[in-house]
């Protein structure tokens, strides 16, 4: 496939947000895809991560202070931020590559690429929400699992897009135990104003934030009321958009966990550790914190670290309307409708380690002086996923050193917020498109 040439046929590997975002794209442009995954839909990050779409806290993860507080408590199992003794090379040299980018000019020049994405990861998901595209197909679009297909030259209509809406959160909620610690937040907020960015928000008493939240408990005496931002129920939302692109005409295999990538003078090969094997013009790395794996061999050189992160769900007694952040505390609370997710804690270990129940405890330890009529004990949906970090804070979009296979990931914990863009951005790149500037920072060769 030479660089001018779009490819008929593209495999992504991974159904996260990610790869799903990236199918969907591509199929706009009339390129068929197979998606494959080890597991299923979501089976990583997308599926237990607290849903925010916001740009007003999608923040690089090496602010300073993250550095000095991670010395004093990294080592300890309730902390939010956790970092097993027995720490691997390969961690090793992720935490020492994370540590150089810990510094205030570091983090001003990755606040500034945050602030030129803006607001348009939103857009993107406001365009896979409210599509009705028709597009000129010429080839086949066989679905599987359902959904509908067409062939030949005619015009194929690929339906509605994902059913599944975005929810405003007007406003997004932060807590706090203190003004001291408000004033972290609105720090953080002046270093996004400085970098061109924006930020509206409202500053409330205790009074305030517990008259809009009641189940809020005298632990809060502050908050900030952020507008502008808006949140998804992310299980709800994956099933959406992997049924959005299986009705268009999409694949989608799972139980095809890829061992390799061969490429050849006419496309490339997928080969899982079965040996079963997916042909294509060209190939989307979109494994999350595995990405390194397959990559690596393209020419990616990047550490990509698994920071996991914990959740769990609880009914609280009065069911908060808005999404709440405590940010000293890392605890992030989403409404799920029925039920109120509650998330947290960054801990860099192996991506494939079991769920530590210790970090759970961890949660609930921060959590609970902060609320009040939940219990605690009865918790459900208990669950861990492993976020692709990289020392710099920045993803890894885009081709590598072979114009077949490209990658998406190394997001951090903004994997779903700007999923969707990534997916518009590298299927721009992958069809011969333009694509926005602001791409250049991403070049998975850096």
């Amino acid at each position: 496939m030479s660089n001018t040439q779009t490819p008929e046929n593209v495999v992504v590997i991974g159904a996260g947000m990610v790869g799903l975002a990236t199918a969907w794209y591509l199929q706009e442009r009339g390129v068929n895809v197979t998606v494959v995954d080890r597991d299923g839909v979501a089976a990583g990050s997308s599926w237990g991560n607290a849903g925010w779409l916001t740009p007003a806290l999608t923040l690089p993860l090496s602010e300073p202070s993250v550095l000095t507080y991670g010395l004093k408590t990294m080592f300890d199992p309730a902390s939010p931020l956790y970092i097993p003794l027995s720490a691997k090379p390969s961690l090793i040299r992720f935490l020492l590559g994370f540590a150089r980018h810990c510094t205030p000019g570091k983090w001003r020049e990755a606040m500034a690429v945050f602030s030129e994405i803006g607001a348009t990861g939103l857009d993107a998901f406001d365009e896979i929400s409210e599509a009705n595209a028709v597009t000129r197909i010429g080839r086949d679009h066989a679905a599987v699992g359902g959904g509908a297909s067409g062939s030949g030259g005619g015009t194929t209509t690929l339906g509605t897009g994902v059913s599944e809406p975005t929810k405003p959160a007007e406003p997004f909620l932060t807590g706090f135990k203190s003004l001291k610690d408000r004033d972290g937040l609105l720090h953080e907020f002046e270093g996004i104003r400085a970098s061109g960015g924006q930020v509206e928000f409202d500053l409330l008493d205790a009074a305030d934030i517990r008259a809009m939240e009641p189940t809020l408990g005298d632990g809060v005496k502050a908050g900030v009321a952020i507008h502008h931002q808006r949140f998804i129920n992310p299980p709800k939302f994956m099933d959406s958009l992997a049924d959005s692109v299986i009705a268009r005409g999409g694949r989608i295999t799972t139980d095809f966990e890829v061992a390799d990538i061969r490429e050849h003078a006419h496309g490339v090969e997928v080969i899982d550790v079965h040996g079963r094997t997916q042909g294509a013009d060209a190939v989307v790395i979109a494994t999350g914190a595995w990405l390194g794996k397959l990559a690596r061999k393209f020419g990616v050189k990047r550490v990509v670290q698994a920071g996991r992160g914990y959740s769990f769900t609880v009914v609280p007694e009065v069911m908060p309307t808005h999404p709440i952040y405590f940010p000293a505390q890392r605890v992030a609370c989403t409404p799920l409708g029925d039920r109120f997710r509650v998330a947290g804690t960054m801990e860099f270990r192996d991506a494939d380690h079991p769920l530590e129940p210790k970090r759970i405890e961890a949660i609930v330890a921060a959590a609970s002086p902060l609320f009040t009529g939940i219990n605690w004990e009865d918790r459900q949906e208990e669950w861990v996923g492993s976020r692709p970090c990289t020392t710099d804070g920045l993803p890894l979009i885009g081709a590598t050193r072979s114009n077949r296979v490209h990658v998406a990931g190394g997001h951090g914990m903004w994997g779903v917020a700007l999923g969707p863009l990534t997916g518009k951005m590298l299927a721009a790149a992958i069809t011969g498109e333009s694509t926005p500037a602001v791409m250049r920072h991403f070049n998975p060769l850096r």
